[in-house]
C-alpha cells in the first residue's frame, strides 16, 4: 500500500482544493450553502478519492476511485464556468483555477492509463 501523500497527482489536487477554498471565501454570503459548498465539496472529492483508492487492495479498485475523482473534476469544471458567468470570479481567477484543474485531470488520466496498463500486463502473464 502506497502513501497517497507521495503521489504527485494527490499533491496537485490538494493544492487545487486550497485554491478553491481561498477563492470561494470571497463569494457572496447567500451562496455559502449553494455554489460555495458545491465547489468545495467537488474539489475536496478529488484528493479524497485518490487517498481512498490508494488504500484499496487492487489496481482495479484504485482505478475506480480515480475515475470518481475525474468525475468530481468535471463537476468542478462546470462550477468554475458558472462562478465566472455569475461574476463571482474574474477572468484571471477563472483561467488560473481552470488551468490547475485541467492539469490535475491530465495527471489523473495518465495515472489511470498506467494502472490499466499494469492490469493488462498482469492478466497477459497469467
Amino acid at each position: 500500500m502506497k502513501d497517497f501523500r507521495d503521489l504527485k497527482v494527490w499533491q496537485r489536487s490538494h493544492k487545487l482544493v486550497l485554491s478553491i477554498y481561498e477563492v470561494t471565501a470571497n463569494f457572496p454570503k447567500h451562496e455559502l450553502y449553494g455554489l460555495t459548498s458545491q465547489m468545495r465539496r467537488a474539489a475536496a472529492s478529488i484528493p479524497t478519492n485518490i487517498a481512498e483508492g490508494c488504500g484499496r487492495g487492487s489496481d482495479a479498485d484504485f482505478a475506480r476511485f480515480l475515475q470518481m475523482a475525474m468525475g468530481s473534476g468535471s463537476e468542478l469544471e462546470y462550477q468554475l464556468i458558472l462562478a465566472h458567468d455569475l461574476g463571482f470570479i474574474d477572468k484571471l481567477q477563472y483561467d488560473k483555477l481552470s488551468n490547475e484543474l485541467i492539469e490535475t485531470k491530465r495527471m489523473l488520466n495518465s495515472f489511470l492509463q498506467t494502472l490499466k496498463g499494469n492490469r493488462t500486463q498482469l492478466t497477459a502473464k497469467s
